[in-house]
């Protein structure tokens, strides 16, 4: 039994507190302009992002040890009650408010969501109230660092995880999804597209990722996790159906309306799931390995990841190019990591952080101002270079950002509270050693 520890309890008691003495209470809610089939939409758009998060959960645990399942699935569901109160308090301020220096939000515009009941609408989101515009947004806040446990599991702290988990937010995620998607954010202003999270998700938590693995090193037990059989293909089966299922909210949400451009999102975001899960098989094949369920998944997630800063931007044959060339991509780059000593346990940098680069490299290659008006300067494919330069610039930005960040943040963690587990816990398992947790064998 660890030792009682005070200190999380008595910070969320401080925080309720202040929560009763600053209740946020509305003046008059602005209702001109909204559009009640937009806003519908954006709810039901919302819920489905929400869905992704307990989809990963069953993706990853279904992917580890049978000893680990427990805390790897619940490293994705503690990101939904810490991540959701941390934006309420601080987090949507720092990525969507008034901007200081392009970098981040001033954190006292709606610290506590203070004016965002009967705020004005969001600028880019005109017709749907600021609070389902902040809740969407909360959505992918709580996705990015759970994506992120993949790298580090069956070795790490669950409690130092939870710590990292809040100093991402707000150092690294919170900064990018300012510098991306605010209008006078530094990206933005440089006419970087990124549509649905490319960067802010995908790029942030992939290199965060790749830090993770290195700070962490290999698992004592590598060698013998890497030969036993994942611990539930079924959940990985089951986890692939809810984040296809989600991601549909996830890219068609991101046109946050109920549009053309959301239809043009939806369509674009299946094709490429659908072309890389057959890419990833095909390339497996291709190897002489045999087509797996496994493989499937993987890719069909690559495509989904690959599409994500496209998805509202290129036509829907595009599609197809950037699932295939996505999966082969990240395919190579997770057996390159296999050969070598870095221990991505579910190789979320191949998958996410690799994935999540060609969709932005793709993007400044097809972007099209006929599929999306909001684009000023076409992609390489139409003849114009503006776009995609920048795209190569950005993507030098954010990776130096994202893993420098992170591994700093990785270290300052690790002086807190250690990020490693010993090597008996390692060894028992993290499910009992953490949790005190297990599975039943059938």
């Amino acid at each position: 039994m660890q030792k009682p520890n005070y200190i999380p309890l008595a910070i969320l008691l401080i925080i309720s507190i202040a929560a009763i003495f600053m209740p946020a209470v509305p003046t008059q809610i602005v209702t001109e302009g909204i559009n009640s089939g937009d806003t519908a939409w954006m709810l039901v758009a919302t819920a489905l992002v929400l869905l992704m998060t307990p989809g990963l959960a069953y993706f990853y645990g279904g992917m580890v040890n049978n000893k680990n399942v427990i805390s790897t699935m619940l490293q994705s569901f503690i990101a939904m009650g810490a991540i959701s109160v941390l934006w309420v308090v601080v987090g949507f301020s720092l990525a969507f408010g008034s901007s200081i220096g392009g970098v981040v939000g001033n954190p006292f515009d709606h610290f506590m969501f203070q004016g965002v009941l009967d705020g004005k609408p969001w600028s880019l989101a005109a017709s749907i109230p600021l609070v389902v515009f902040a809740f969407f947004q909360l959505k992918f806040a709580v996705i990015t660092p759970a994506l992120v446990t993949g790298s580090m599991a069956e070795r790490i702290n669950f409690r130092s995880y939870v710590l990292f988990m809040i100093l991402f937010s707000l150092f690294v995620y919170s900064p990018l999804a300012h510098m991306t998607w605010h209008p006078e954010g530094l990206l933005f202003k440089r006419g970087v597209l990124d549509f649905a999270g490319g960067t802010v998700v995908h790029m942030s938590a992939g290199w965060a990722a790749l830090a993770g693995a290195i700070y962490l090193k290999r698992r004592k037990s590598h060698v013998e996790a890497s030969v036993l059989p994942p611990a539930n293909i079924p959940f990985v089966l089951l986890g692939t159906g809810l984040l296809w299922f989600g991601w549909f909210g996830f890219n068609a949400g991101s046109a946050v309306g109920a549009s053309p451009l959301a239809a043009s999102a939806f369509a674009t975001t299946n094709t490429a799931a659908a072309a890389a899960g057959l890419a990833w098989v095909l390339f497996d094949a291709a190897k002489g390995k045999k087509v797996s369920a496994l493989g499937f998944c993987i890719g069909a997630v690559v495509g989904l990841v690959a599409i994500t800063p496209a998805a509202g931007f290129v036509t829907i044959p595009t599609a197809i190019f950037i699932g295939t060339i996505g999966a082969m991509v990240s395919n190579y780059v997770a057996h390159l990591r296999s050969k070598s000593t870095l221990d991505d346990t579910l190789d979320v940098f191949p998958c996410h952080g690799v994935g999540g680069m060609v969709g932005m490299i793709m993007t400044g290659i097809f972007a099209s101002k006929g599929v999306n008006s909001a684009v000023t300067v076409e992609g390489l494919a139409f003849g114009e270079t503006g776009l995609f330069i920048e795209h190569m610039i950005a993507l030098v930005l954010v990776s130096a950002f994202a893993f420098g960040m992170s591994f700093l943040l990785l270290k300052v963690t690790d002086l807190i509270l250690p990020l490693r587990v010993s090597e008996d816990d390692e060894k028992q398992g993290l499910d009992v050693s953490q949790h005190d947790e297990f599975l039943i064998e059938a």
